[in-house]
């Protein structure tokens, strides 16, 4: 669906970088200076309805994360606001999250011994800890490390993850209590609790009314805040027909605002948080960074994954002094703040300020909200996001990134985050390793009407200068690859089927580096061909590698009158050396391009 033309125009906004250091680092101010007053009722509506789905959920991961409820919400008001004054993302909903939520869990339930205060403070640590690793990790500008999750890897985690979402909703749908898990053993519970009667029809039925009313305001009156009008309908539906009793609902909220608490621990704390806060801030920079760039390709927009580092550090750092727990991006608000109609992080500082009322003045008011309805919101949303067409597209035109495009959501969905993109990447890194290793080399000829040296594989008609080898290595040349072209400059040099070879001339332009090994390899090259009276030349070899040959010697070894600018050149030289018979298609003087 093509976005409105002030959606268009905040991506642009988003997408240029900050004119000052201000803008840099404190995006939501500059937001906040251009923002686009049209922009205003769509953050609105998509602040109140984040609103009514964030309040269950945070005291739900709360409870998961062995704290008490209401520091749910401290963990999703404080990181809200700040994430929307530095970080770089307009979208992103950040919160907390059903994959942090365990493994903080891990850390707290042993240190704290059942004493929910030493439970907050154990918490609030980790996520102080992870806070720091982020913004440092961000300083250092290690943002880098997301450029491993190439495109494919990036559609197969989000449909991964909207799988996860998905599996997870569908017990709340059904009223059926699901303990939690991994999302293939959470589809095999409920599949078990539906086959042994436990599902409820009343929350099916609040359920599927939300989402069909959501799905057809959206395809038939998108200017309508379906998902708004789904809540609201809903509570009122449970108020008037009186289904309090059949229907899991949010229920009454917890009064007050979190205040500044610096945690106190004991040095024998410090080791277990540490491992607890690293392993927070890893799972958080995964879940962030692949969410930030996958709604920010889906919008046209682009994001510095330093800054998102930065931002998420000290999203996470506010959120442990204000009596919090680690957050991260969220794969299922993000998706409902979208779907809402959100156009800038004022959607999220609309939310932050509405739970922070709600709690002040009114904890009540979204007590008959049915849980149900929160999950046709969720389903929803992320049912949008399958990147199909994607699939499809790679499917048919690149079958290797195909497949680890599936390896990446298989794993998601069966490992979780981590260990799904980890494998991935993996396997992404292997396939680099393996073209490196085995790069495409070919010899060039000569086509008739065609300028330059080209493919001998693409052009078997071609001409081939004689006894001169034009030899093309397409890949740096580095330990793993040098004894490959080492084996076959010498079966070139050395072929009996043709006139004998008196020059090797390596058209050097796609050879990026050379390493030390591959150097060593070059002089023992030179002197073999040396010895059964062939030169070894090379073309268009860059500057940088050269300096590097220079640097070793090597350069003067083979000689600097054997490295030629262009292969056109190389030819000519190998013609007027050698008096060979050789006639061009045409004049060389126009191939020096080459």
């Amino acid at each position: 669906m093509t976005d409105p033309p002030s959606t268009r125009s905040s991506a642009r906004r988003a997408a240029e970088p900050a004119g000052s250091a201000v803008g840099r680092w404190l995006p939501g101010v500059e937001t906040v200076r251009n923002y686009d007053r049209g922009d205003l009722r769509h953050d609105v509506v998509a602040g109140l309805v984040l609103t009514a789905f964030l309040i269950p959920v945070g005291m739900a991961y709360a409870q998961v994360s062995g704290v008490p409820p209401v520091h749910g919400l401290y963990a999703t008001i404080v990181p809200l606001v700040v994430y929307a004054l530095v970080g770089p993302s307009r979208v992103l909903v950040l919160g907390p999250d059903s994959s942090l939520a365990p493994l903080i869990a891990a850390t707290v339930i042993p240190l704290s011994m059942g004493d929910p205060e030493r439970a907050v403070f154990v918490a609030a640590a980790v996520a102080i800890g992870a806070g720091v690793i982020c913004l440092v990790a961000g300083l250092a500008r290690f943002g880098f490390v997301t450029e491993l999750l190439s495109i494919p890897v990036r559609h197969g985690y989000l449909n991964g993850v909207v799988t996860v979402v998905m599996i997870s909703q569908v017990p709340v749908a059904l009223g059926i209590a699901v303990e939690p898990g991994r999302s293939l053993e959470r589809a095999g519970r409920t599949v078990q609790a539906i086959a042994d009667g436990q599902a409820r029809a009343t929350p099916l039925v609040i359920a599927l009314t939300s989402l069909v009313a959501i799905v057809v305001l959206r395809r038939v009156l998108p200017w309508l805040p379906g998902v708004l009008l789904a809540v609201v309908g809903s509570a009122l539906a449970v108020a008037l027909l009186g289904l309090e009793d059949q229907l899991e609902l949010v229920g009454e909220l917890p009064r007050g605002l979190p205040s500044i608490v610096v945690p106190e621990l004991e040095w024998t704390d410090v080791g277990p948080i540490a491992v607890g806060a690293f392993t927070v801030a890893l799972v958080a920079l995964t879940d962030t960074s692949l969410l930030s760039r996958a709604f920010a390709a889906r919008r046209g927009q682009r994001v510095d994954p330093d800054r998102e580092l930065v931002a998420l550090g000290a999203a996470n750092l506010a959120a442990g002094l204000a009596q919090g727990f680690g957050v991260s991006g969220s794969s299922s608000r993000t998706p409902v703040a979208i779907a809402a109609g959100a156009r800038t992080q004022l959607t999220t500082v609309i939310a932050a300020v509405a739970i922070a009322a709600l709690l002040i003045t009114a904890p009540g008011a979204l007590q008959r909200l049915p849980t149900a309805t929160l999950a046709a919101v969720v389903i929803a949303a992320v049912s949008e996001l399958f990147e199909v067409r994607e699939l499809r597209q790679l499917a048919r035109t690149r079958r290797g990134e195909f497949v680890l495009s599936m390896i990446a959501f298989v794993g998601v969905v069966t490992l979780g985050v981590v260990w799904g993109v980890a494998i991935a990447v993996g396997f992404s890194l292997l396939a680099l390793i393996q073209r490196a290793w085995r790069p495409h080399t070919t010899t060039l000829v000569r086509v008739r009407g065609r300028k330059g040296y080209h493919d001998g594989r693409r052009n078997p008609d071609g001409r081939r200068i004689p006894g001169l080898v034009l030899y093309r290595f397409d890949a740096p040349l580095f330990f793993a690859n040098a004894a490959l072209f080492r084996e076959e400059v010498i079966d070139l040099a050395t072929r009996t089927d043709q006139v004998p070879v008196r020059w090797v001339v390596v058209a050097a332009g796609s050879i990026t580096e050379i390493d030390a090994t591959a150097d060593q390899m070059l002089l023992e090259l030179h002197e073999e061909l040396e010895a059964i009276g062939v030169t070894l030349a090379f073309a268009e070899l860059r500057g940088v590698v050269r300096d590097s040959l220079e640097h070793s010697g090597t350069l003067d070894v083979i000689g600097r009158g054997h490295f030629y600018p262009t292969v056109g050149r190389a030819v000519r030289t190998y013609v007027r050396e050698t008096s060979v018979d050789w006639v061009d298609w045409e004049d060389e003087s126009d191939t020096d391009d080459d």
